[in-house]
């Protein structure tokens, strides 16, 4: 079995190259400089290579993307702004660009362990709800940095969060083709995005936030502890009708054993308002994403705390039991002064033990009552998540059926098409001089007209 290092991950490691902010290099061909020694990906936009560059040895990962139209050379253009402007631990980092006749070449690190999903279900793998915090703590770690570089990632799904190594815990947050730089003082509305994880307001064609990012978030959490798609209906339309209206629920039996605060953390960041959703340093200071292992050495069972806390409940019913059995001297008015004065001592003394006792049994209780739920929490949390790890090797089958996304939504015709390398011209929101646009998204300045002409209802059938 691989047992996952389910610490918190300390530290930051060396990174295989020193962080740089990368200029395009026009008229190079990648070609001369990299030995391109096989495919590791194919995406909507473009293909992966692991590459060596000819000079220094290093094993990189090389995108090229087929730039026909000026847009799409736009596009990557806009990658690699954002791309310099991220440089963490947690983010994939860029190495060089290059531009040669129709492509662009974008260098990236190599990270060799795999899409997280694929990672979790593996037959050998112990999947419990302690590893998904560690993972998604993370996650929510990264996207507090993106966001705080004004950055909005808008594609947050399960392919594009990988592991760095096989057995570690450290992930990376990779893919930002369709990230936007996001300014508060504009409306920005994007009309692109992936079914099952996209947020109510991309759907409506609403103006999306960095919320918008944690409603991914929210979800991705929601099918790692399940391995269930929270708003995943017959089709894509049905789909997009369970989003709008935030339709889920915590229901099924593998969701039993899963813990309040999880649960919590999930419903907070799966809400259909963006102004009321966590950010993602809400989410950082959440019970859940607070919560730590109990100070107790690894090999420490259930059992053997359980055993503890039986022990100190039985110490502190022992001292209740001594409490009564004491008899209690009473003061008596016939007594001479002296003797009265001896007994009032003695009265005071019993019943300043009497309270002594009394608070070492609330405190004994108190901690018994404390170590229980640590016991309790702990346990849940080191339960192995075995349903969840069939619901989502189910989920990655159906998954690897689906075509590529992102996808453009135009739900008022009831089309949700997958999104081309080419641009895609929405017939009722054609880019005009007013906005800044391009084939994924854009920036609307304007209210009023452009907002009731763009309004949307998703209306299944119709």
């Amino acid at each position: 079995m691989i047992f996952i290092d389910d610490s918190e991950p300390e530290g930051v490691l060396e990174p295989v190259f020193p962080m740089r902010d990368v200029t395009i290099n026009r008229n190079v061909d990648a070609y001369k400089l990299y030995d391109v020694l096989g495919e590791v990906g194919r995406g909507k936009f473009g293909t992966v290579y692991k590459c060596k560059e000819k000079t220094s040895g290093l094993q990189l990962a090389a995108k090229f993307v087929p730039i026909p139209k000026r847009d799409d050379k736009r596009n990557v253009e806009r990658e690699v702004e954002i791309m310099n402007s991220l440089q963490h631990h947690l983010i994939i980092q860029l190495y060089a660009a290059y531009e040669y006749q129709k492509m662009m070449c974008v260098v990236l690190e190599l990270i060799e362990g795999g899409e997280l999903f694929d990672r979790v279900v593996d037959d050998e793998f112990v999947l419990t709800e302690r590893v998904c915090r560690v993972f998604i703590r993370q996650v929510c770690e990264a996207m507090a940095f993106i966001h705080g570089n004004g950055i909005i990632h808008l594609d947050l799904k399960p392919e594009n969060i990988l592991v760095l190594t096989q057995k570690g815990n450290r992930i990376k947050i990779i893919d930002f083709g369709l990230a936007r730089k996001f300014d508060p003082d504009k409306r920005l509305r994007v009309l692109f995005g992936t079914p099952e994880f996209v947020a109510p307001e991309v759907v409506n064609f609403d103006c999306i936030s960095y919320g918008t990012d944690m409603w991914s978030v929210g979800v991705i959490s929601y099918v790692l502890i399940s391995g269930l798609s929270p708003f995943m209906g017959e089709n894509d339309i049905e789909t997009m009708s369970n989003v709008t209206i935030a339709k889920y629920d915590f229901e099924d039996e593998c969701f039993n054993g899963i813990s309040p605060e999880c649960l919590d953390f999930i419903a907070k960041l799966l809400a259909k308002d963006l102004s009321t959703r966590m950010t993602a340093a809400d989410c950082m200071k959440h019970k859940w994403l607070q919560q730590h292992p109990p100070a107790t050495p690894k090999t420490t069972t259930a059992a053997a705390a359980a055993a503890t806390v039986a022990k100190t409940a039985s110490t502190a019913s022992g001292k209740t039991r001594l409490k009564s059995e004491s008899p209690i001297t009473l003061a008596s008015e016939s007594s001479e002064d002296s003797t009265e004065t001896i007994e009032d001592a003695d009265d005071n003394e019993d019943a300043n033990d009497d309270d002594d006792v009394g608070d070492e049994t609330t405190e004994q209780d108190e901690d018994s009552e404390e170590l229980a739920k640590l016991c309790t929490t702990h346990e849940l949390e080191n339960k192995e998540l075995d349903a969840t790890k069939d619901n989502l090797k189910n989920f990655i089958v159906r998954w690897e059926t689906h075509p590529n996304s992102p996808y453009v939504f135009d739900v008022e015709g009831n089309v949700i098409a997958p999104l081309n390398e080419t641009s895609y011209t929405h017939p009722r929101h054609q880019h005009g001089p007013d906005s800044i646009s391009s084939s994924r998204g854009e920036y609307c300045r304007g209210t009023g007209s452009q907002r009731q002409r763009d309004r949307h209802a998703l209306i299944h059938g119709k």
